[in-house]
């Protein structure tokens, strides 16, 4: 019923697709229906982009985009056109059957599984999804030499690249504990490259405006202060939040801030098929919304409660109650095959709530993998995790320490340490910010792009 009343709510499986009815938005960027993505793909666009070419939709935020693709292919199943689930144009396989692929055979670079199991020479699509299976499978540091051309733009520079060519930069606070040393690091930090702070709802602070030349600089100094990379910039472990619990509340059940530091330092570095996130509360009141991530904890008399794949974002979803009760040992263990599981077997880009959703069998498939065993793999998910645990390194330690990966953080090649012209910044609320078009001092606006000064034949121009 609730998928009738509420169908984006499943928008993650084809049972979703099939109920949304044609008046549903799809896209509200551009305020695009469902009917509209029909009538599109009866009119000839089957793919994606030609979706996007005709209707607009997912050319906003994006974040539709799983949504357009689950109308879409049930669309032409409907028509009776075959949908393949090939991760790209270069690979047949899906990213499960890539995963499994590469693990069996024991492929550990992008040229070999594209050698035995695909075709040309890649894609966007193809070469970050593997290069986080690589990840899992065969560790190694994002900007090695086999892995630096596989990554997305954010990776490349292990930064998020924000909207004026900047870039953010983000500490991890585990747990959003942060002492008053740490605090002033980054304050100092911030106050000497001029960067802009903003408190994120990750419980973390977040350093806009460094320049790519500027990262390692501050990078360095930040790690000599005992901080390290939050990776908010990857597909991986982002946060887990968390409420202060026993320790300082009053209504507090459990410690819930040590063990959202202990699961965070654990699982730090995970890189998946998408973003994860979550949260620990100490008690039934949920301070740290924990249920509204893709794992969360909540503290009760006799234990921990664990619910999964729930998020915030364009679909909303409550996670669901995977095991009650349990101690920590129990819930660790059950959070390493769970988060493992999803590794192995979500599609690229997919997040846990669409994922459960296309489980055949849903939560209590899930309970049976995690906790039951029913797949007999437990050993294997768990043996994996210990091995990411063991091999994790702080990537931007790594880079500071390698003069060849440090070479890669330069705004013009020729000319090291020389800023980019072209970002200018304007003062709000006491920091600096992007400047908009209309508040750029005495820059002219080029359709064409800049004219070149062309001096005469032979003369010194």
């Amino acid at each position: 019923p609730e998928e009738l009343v509420l169908p984006t709510r499943a928008a993650g499986g084809g049972a979703g697709a099939a109920v949304l009815p044609d008046a549903a938005t799809v896209c509200a960027c551009n305020d695009v229906c469902a009917g509209a993505i029909r009538a599109a793909v009866d009119g000839g666009a089957q793919t994606v982009p030609a979706l996007k070419a005709a209707t607009a939709a997912g050319t906003g935020c994006g974040s539709c985009v799983p949504l357009l693709k689950a109308v879409l292919n049930h669309r032409l199943t409907q028509a009776g056109v075959a949908v393949g689930t090939g991760l790209c144009e270069h690979f047949p396989q899906s990213r499960q059957e890539l995963y499994d692929l590469m693990r069996v055979h024991k492929l550990t670079t992008f040229s070999a599984v594209l050698a035995r199991l695909g075709t040309g020479r890649g894609c966007d699509e193809c070469k970050p999804a593997i290069a986080s299976i690589l990840a899992t499978i065969a560790p190694g540091h994002a900007l090695d030499e086999h892995n630096a051309a596989l990554q997305d733009t954010n990776d490349h520079a292990l930064a998020n690249l924000q909207k004026d060519g900047t870039y953010s930069v983000v500490p991890r606070l585990p747990g959003g504990e942060v002492t008053p040393d740490a605090l002033i690091a980054i304050g100092l930090v911030a106050k000497d490259f001029g960067l802009y702070t903003k408190i994120t709802g990750g419980q973390r602070v977040d350093l806009f405006g460094a320049r790519l030349d500027e990262l390692p600089a501050i990078w360095a100094r930040l790690i000599a202060a005992g901080l390290e990379s939050g990776q908010a910039y990857g597909k991986a472990l982002r946060t887990v939040k968390s409420c202060v619990g026993q320790t300082w509340c009053r209504y507090g059940m459990q410690d819930s801030t040590s063990l959202a530091i202990a699961l965070e330092l654990r699982y730090r570095g995970l890189r998946a098929p998408h973003k994860i996130k979550g949260g620990v509360s100490g008690c039934a009141r949920e301070c740290a919304e924990a249920r509204s991530k893709d794992f969360g904890v909540l503290a009760t008399e006799r234990g921990w409660n664990l619910y999964v794949c729930g998020n915030g974002g364009f679909t909303p979803r409550h996670a669901q109650l995977l095991a009650q009760d349990v101690d920590t040992e129990t819930l660790t263990r059950y959070l390493d095959r769970f988060l493992m599981f999803y590794v192995r077997t979500a599609d690229r880009l997919q997040r846990t709530a669409p994922w459960l959703e296309a489980m055949e069998g849903g939560i209590e498939h899930l309970r049976a993998v995690v906790v039951d065993d029913c797949l007999g793999i437990a050993d294997e998910l768990e043996a994996d995790m210990r091995r990411h645990v063991e091999t994790y390194v702080d990537e931007w330690r790594e880079v500071l320490a390698d003069p060849r990966k440090l070479a890669r953080f330069r705004t013009f090649v020729n000319a090291p340490g020389v800023a980019d012209p072209n970002i200018v910044t304007v003062e709000e609320r006491s920091q600096r910010r992007p400047a908009g078009d209309d508040r750029r001092p005495g820059r002219e606006v080029l359709v064409a792009g800049p004219a070149l000064p062309v001096g005469a034949p032979g003369g010194a121009g």
